[in-house]
């Protein structure tokens, strides 16, 4: 699909630009990354992978109650989203994972494994990432992944193969298909306005719509059956949650995803929609922080 930069997209990213704005920048190989790398010095390091259209804000909550607990963390927002670049390219699983690959290595992270979190799209892109750097993952979150409906006419990258059409769509409904979608994904009302607008400030750089729907053109989110299978063919230790009132990722594929995981635990988080590292922090710490201790005493021993 032909970049381009759609109505009301009225702000560009850029050296000076990013000046005042919060967090770090580093120019990596297909582009400047936006992170932060926060939490107590010499705490084990869980790195968060974000979904479709979440920037590294979406992680805030999360972030607090893991530096509680005596994590430190590593949220960044991936290419097209937040304050990282819109790149120019083809925006499928190999460019999130190698730029997932890159800050990592740039931030020196993987000196020792790495406790990797990945939600919806991420969780995609966290288990494709634990298959090319195996020795580099101690442990794997999945939070209500996508991936496992089955494949229709009308999934996104069968339905908007034609860059034509494409195009199209995006430039004269993206912005209400993105606001529509963003509706679906908390179960309460508040958070859900909340979630809406710290999405959509980003929506106001340009490249950002084209970032999403050259995304759902090149990475499937159905029939991924297979990398639930590999990945818990890996051997590495697997947490599984997920919001039992999740509308975008349904519980219906949670017995499926445990199947193919096979997760050492897994836990459905109630009054949850799909966002239960935004909505439900708190609960979704409990069940990280043990996990992860667990997995680093044995790595000590």
């Amino acid at each position: 699909m032909k970049y381009f930069v759609a109505s009301g997209e009225d702000r560009r990213l850029t050296a000076g630009s990013r000046k005042a704005l919060r967090g770090s920048f580093v120019e990596l190989s297909d582009g400047v990354t936006h992170y932060e790398l926060t939490g107590p010095e010499g705490g084990d390091v869980v790195v968060m992978v974000g979904a479709l259209t979440i920037p590294l804000f979406y992680w805030d909550r999360l972030v607090a109650e893991l530096h509680a607990r005596g994590l430190r963390t590593m949220a960044f927002s991936a290419y097209g989203r937040g304050y990282s670049d819109r790149v120019r390219a083809r925006y499928d699983e190999k460019l999130f994972v190698r730029q997932l690959a890159d800050l990592t290595d740039r931030l020196g992270l993987t000196a020792r494994p790495l406790h990797l979190v990945g939600t919806s799209m991420g969780a995609l892109v966290s288990m494709e990432y634990a298959a090319r750097y195996r020795s580099s993952v101690s442990t794997l979150t999945i939070v209500g992944p996508a991936g496992l409906t089955k494949p229709k006419p009308t999934s996104p990258n069968r339905l908007l193969r034609s860059d034509l059409l494409a195009g199209f769509v995006a430039r004269r409904r993206g912005l209400q298909l993105l606001q529509g979608h963003l509706g679906h994904n908390v179960r309460d009302p508040e958070l859900g306005a909340k979630l809406t607008e710290m999405v959509l400030d980003g929506f106001r750089f340009e490249g950002s719509l084209y970032a999403v729907f050259d995304t759902l053109q090149h990475l499937p989110v159905a029939g991924r059956d297979d990398l639930f299978r590999r990945t818990g063919e890996l051997g590495i230790p697997t947490l599984l949650l997920w919001g039992d009132e999740d509308n975008v990722t349904p519980l219906v594929h949670f017995d499926t995803a445990r199947a193919l995981l096979k997760p050492q635990q897994h836990h459905v988080i109630t009054e949850c929609g799909h966002m239960a590292p935004f909505e439900r922090p708190r609960d979704v710490a409990d069940r990280i922080a043990p996990f992860v201790a667990a997995r680093t005493e044995r790595l000590d021993s």
